[in-house]
């Protein structure tokens, strides 16, 4: 996508972090958010910058909390109005994103921001098959997680950031996923999680059992 705009709308959440080519249903019932939908949906693209809560934002929710600089933006591709006046929506993620100057001169938020670069970087094939031993000792007995690992036709971006967005992390865990660029970076920070997350696992059973449990969702 090559007409990104220089200010979006952006949606912050406790914990959401959106990555490239992942989709996000979202279910929108606040009413600055709602507004936000609204003023979006006409939008060529219609983006909304995710971005994740940062400090002690409880206090500050129905201000303007402070959020982590980088996000990933996306598309709205589907957007479905209730009677109420809240929305379904489905966002694919886009492009990362980088916060120059936050507006609040309407009921969300706004942000001049600087886009990243799109993803075009691959990863060296024993890297991969590195990241996919470790996904199956992470993820066992999944037959879906198998035959996605398996398949030679998902590119290395996907790969990488389906796995981001979909591991049960901490939301801190895949905010640091998000900033770590280029694509081999944040492969190498996401080898390291499942390294030390393997680990873990493994002392407090005692060094005797397996990974655990599967803690996909």
């Amino acid at each position: 996508m090559s007409n990104l705009p220089t200010v979006i709308p952006v949606f912050p959440l406790p914990n959401v972090v959106l990555f490239p080519e992942v989709m996000l249903p979202l279910h929108i019932f606040e009413p600055r958010y709602r507004q936000m939908v609204t003023d979006t949906a006409d939008k060529s693209p219609p983006l909304i910058g995710m971005a994740l809560l940062r400090g002690n934002w409880q206090e500050q929710y129905q201000g303007n909390p402070e959020i982590f600089p980088i996000g990933c933006a996306g598309e709205m591709v589907r957007v479905v109005p209730l009677p109420d006046g809240r929305f379904n929506i489905l966002l694919k993620g886009i492009r990362e994103y980088q916060i120059k100057e936050e507006s609040f001169a309407k009921s969300y938020r706004e942000a001049v921001v600087e886009w990243g670069p799109p993803a075009k970087e691959r990863l060296l094939a024993e890297y991969r098959q590195e990241l996919s031993r470790l996904l199956e000792t992470y993820l066992p007995n999944n037959e879906a997680v198998q035959k996605f690992l398996a398949d030679p036709t998902v590119e290395d971006a996907f790969f990488v950031n389906f796995f981001a967005f979909h591991l049960d992390l901490l939301p801190i865990e895949k905010q640091s996923l998000l900033e770590a660029r280029p694509l081999p970076e944040r492969a190498a920070r996401l080898r390291d999680i499942l390294d030390f997350k393997l680990t873990e696992t493994r002392w407090k059973e005692g060094g005797t059992g397996g990974p655990g449990k599967p803690r996909a969702h």
